[in-house]
């Protein structure tokens, strides 16, 4: 069975090195130019090269997007910065207009040419018509089914990349001009202003009209994926936190590879699904990927988006010597509480808080300032990176 690749967002270096250390092969991010996120922190030239030589450390790959509709006005300077981008070494750009694809041709770049999902491919013919241009990889539209994605597998053999998780768009993607009508901002540079997720009145009724389509979440799918080629599976949210990207990603991550052993066992799935779920605060489907979506697949008639406390902290470092890990906290937790630690090097495991001390090694009932530096006595050796959570699923119950 070939590699197969998890995909994952990067808004900033933080984001980026998290994503690698749970499980990344590879992240994809925008330059501080021609990227679709104008509302992410996005990376200069130099933070580029900083990404591109850590990533490359770790033996994984880099995909920088240049993915908006070019308007002649944007044409200034995109020559020189897709040189700079060859210069650096990115692995990948991922564009959508043929005039990126046309001048990294006349440039000669050292760069792979990925084709951007905003381009919406959902057909053979138009799967060939890139593929011509020197296009390598496609990231098919968030709305190709299963069959759309055997077909120009068979047909074309090129590499296919795939959203497996995170948000939708309620418009083809690409193909939105709800950003521009309601506010001026054009949503195909890189300023959506998501109207779909707004709250409507209407003539017709009290309650408040919505068009937000549910989350993207292909658990169920993932083995069917991999067998029909999909060769690399990506992961939406260049905005999300650390906490999101480190669980869907490690998640992910665990679940391709018991795939590929042979290991994976229906609980494996019943548990992911519980976890990432929660994790993103709203439900989430397979979408188009069997079907079309139906009115069960989308919120009309609002939502509940409450955002959990799960996230309690950033381990810093851990003291052998003394069997006690240094967190920095980021939501409350008290003595007794029953918490989680994971990440990518260790088992999950689950224990309840008997102590907690302060930088000063006083005693504390309750850690409740994020950004705080507390003490836990734990028996299991941790590591940089790893988090502490509320426990709220046991994996054994999961059989």
């Amino acid at each position: 069975m070939p590699k197969i690749e998890i995909l994952s967002p990067a808004g900033d270096f933080e984001k980026l090195k998290i994503a690698l250390l749970y499980g990344a092969d590879a992240v994809y991010f925008g330059g501080q130019n021609f990227s679709l996120r104008a509302n992410a922190k996005n990376f200069s030239l130099e933070e580029i090269k900083k990404a591109t030589e850590y990533a490359h450390s770790l033996g994984k790959r880099v995909y920088v997007t240049v993915n908006i509709v070019f308007h002649e006005s944007d044409l200034n300077g995109l020559k020189e910065y897709l040189q700079e981008l060859s210069n650096i070494g990115v692995d990948a750009i991922i564009a959508s207009d043929i005039v990126v694809i046309r001048l990294s041709k006349e440039i000669k770049a050292k760069y792979e040419i990925h084709l951007s999902t905003q381009s919406s491919v959902l057909n053979v013919g138009a799967a060939k018509f890139y593929q011509n241009l020197g296009v390598t990889r496609i990231v098919l539209a968030r709305e190709a089914s299963k069959e759309d994605i055997k077909k120009i597998k068979k047909a074309t053999g090129l590499e296919l990349e795939c959203f497996i998780h995170g948000a939708m768009c309620t418009s083809i993607s690409g193909k939105c001009v709800l950003s521009n009508y309601c506010t001026n901002r054009d949503a195909n540079r890189g300023g959506c202003a998501q109207i779909c997720r707004w709250m409507f009145e209407t003539e017709l009724s009290n309650t408040p009209f919505q068009m937000t389509s549910k989350d993207l979440n292909m658990i169920p799918h993932i083995k069917e994926m991999i067998d029909i080629g999909v060769n690399s599976f990506k992961v939406e949210g260049r905005m999300r936190g650390i906490y999101y990207i480190a669980t869907v990603i490690l998640t992910y991550r665990r679940l391709v590879d018991k795939i590929q052993n042979n290991t994976l066992k229906s609980s494996d799935v019943a548990y992911s699904l519980d976890v990432l779920n929660r994790c993103a605060n709203r439900d989430s489907t397979p979408q188009f990927f069997e079907a079309l979506p139906t009115n069960k697949e989308q919120y009309f008639l609002g939502r509940d988006e409450i955002s959990n406390q799960d996230f309690l902290g950033l381990v810093k470092e851990y003291d052998e010597q003394k069997k006690m890990v240094i967190i920095e906290e980021r939501n409350i937790f008290h003595i007794g509480d029953t918490v989680e630690f994971f990440g990518p090097n260790m088992e999950t495991f689950s224990m309840k808080l008997s102590k907690i001390y302060d930088e000063e090694d006083n005693s504390l009932d309750v850690a409740n300032h994020p950004g705080m530096i507390v003490k836990i006595p734990v028996e299991i050796k941790l590591h940089e990176f790893d988090m502490m959570r509320l426990k709220v699923f046991d994996k054994a119950d999961y059989v």
